[in-house]
């Protein structure tokens, strides 16, 4: 190798140390570094710890909410607003199977199934409304036709009881991760309990509000779960669920086919929700990257086949940890960095933060700058500066020979 492609390749080797360190930190839409993002936690930290007031993240978000619909005083164990007993108790809906039973009569006996215009048809008799009724309601209405068609002279002894739900499909809108219209409530084949279905009556949980909301995505933190609004017909219900946070028998109606539930936003980020619950997210999906070297694919690279699941609620720095960006050897380690790519659930504006990890490992005040995680989000690690000067040095070798 003569002198001057020595020259050359140490020239390279500079240039190539000097680009590693004048790297732009990332530009963002939203006025992040003044926690305007969507988190206050996204902000961009003083260099000067000692001028930070600490802990300061969750008050920033809070100055953003609007009040909460359903009050300051709730309780989330009741239903709030407009609902009703109208809503209690497990309802009818299309395609359940119902067995009727008229004492020692098999001409009215039998299994029939919840039309699609929410009626129970049984022979000789007017259709009977089913939808949206308690079972008690079906016998008073069936027991008043076998009389007043003359098929007794008194109301018979009558069972009506649901041997099977079915799935039921709604429409869910508003501050969840994925509006949309979800179904519910179905079993597969291979999950039916014969002995269950079996027996005489039927119970569900899979029909519940809370199902709904968990199929879509979860509520945001900006969700005002004081008052989700629960559309039936012509009829509007206001149901305060907070009970789901606060450790108390929540508001959990069973959903009917054809409800529409719309859940509100405060337009701020809550703390106090980002944690797991019945209609939170059932956890986060995350997308990683962690390759000193490209690669033809994740497995040979140790990040696994497929994305990483981590529970709702961690936090950015808890998420480097468990994608391997921290630890090592200090020397190759220091001055390592991580690189968060979100989106703004709200404005769909996407939010790119870069940490550097040594960092906030130090900061006395990591929390107010340790973003949670949100469903969708990636995280990037970004080698070392001493890291990058081995690479350069082993590509150059490789050039050099």
């Amino acid at each position: 190798m003569n002198s001057t492609l020595r020259t050359g390749t140490a020239l390279l080797a500079l240039m190539s140390v000097a680009a590693c360190t004048a790297i732009n930190q990332p530009r963002n839409l939203e006025p992040v570094a003044v926690g305007n993002g969507y988190q206050a936690q996204y902000r961009e930290p003083k260099r000067d710890i000692r001028e930070q007031t600490f802990l300061r993240s969750e008050e920033i978000n809070r100055l953003k909410c609007r009040p909460l619909i359903g009050g300051a005083e709730g309780n989330g164990s009741k239903f709030g607003g407009l609902a009703s007993a109208s809503l209690r108790g497990e309802r009818l809906s299309r395609n359940d199977l119902i067995d009727i039973r008229v004492a020692e009569d098999d001409t009215f006996s039998g299994d029939y199934v919840v039309s699609r215009d929410g009626t129970l048809n049984l022979p000789y008799l007017r259709p009977i409304r089913a939808q949206g009724r308690l079972v008690r309601d079906v016998e008073a209405d069936l027991a008043t036709q076998l009389v007043k068609n003359g098929f007794y002279d008194a109301p018979p002894r009558i069972s009506v009881r649901v041997a099977d739900f079915a799935s039921v499909t709604v429409g869910v809108s508003g501050a969840v991760f994925e509006p949309k219209a979800v179904e519910i409530g179905g079993i597969a084949g291979d999950q039916v309990d014969s002995r269950r279905q079996e027996a005489l009556g039927a119970s569900t949980e899979a029909r519940n509000l809370s199902a709904a909301l968990r199929a879509t995505g979860g509520v945001r933190p900006d969700a005002d779960i004081s008052a989700i609004q629960l559309r039936r017909g012509s009829k509007v219900y206001t149901l305060d669920m907070r009970g789901v946070f606060e450790g108390q028998n929540a508001v959990d109606v069973m959903l009917l086919t054809g409800d529409e539930i719309n859940v509100p936003s405060r337009g701020c980020f809550q703390d106090d929700l980002m944690r797991p619950s019945p209609i939170s997210p059932p956890g986060v999906t995350l997308f990683l990257s962690n390759l000193t070297q490209p690669a033809t694919g994740n497995a040979p690279s140790a990040i696994g086949r497929e994305v990483r699941e981590i529970p709702y609620g961690t936090r950015y720095m808890q998420a480097v940890i468990d994608t391997n960006c921290v630890g090592g050897a200090r020397a190759t380690s220091a001055n390592r960095s991580a690189v968060l790519f979100s989106r703004n659930p709200v404005t769909k504006v996407s939010v790119v933060i870069e940490r550097g990890i040594e960092n906030m490992l130090r900061r006395a005040d990591r929390d107010d700058y340790d973003p949670y995680l949100l469903p969708g989000d990636s995280i990037a690690c970004y080698d070392s500066t001493i890291t990058n000067i081995g690479e350069i040095g082993r590509v150059l070798g490789l050039v050099a020979r």
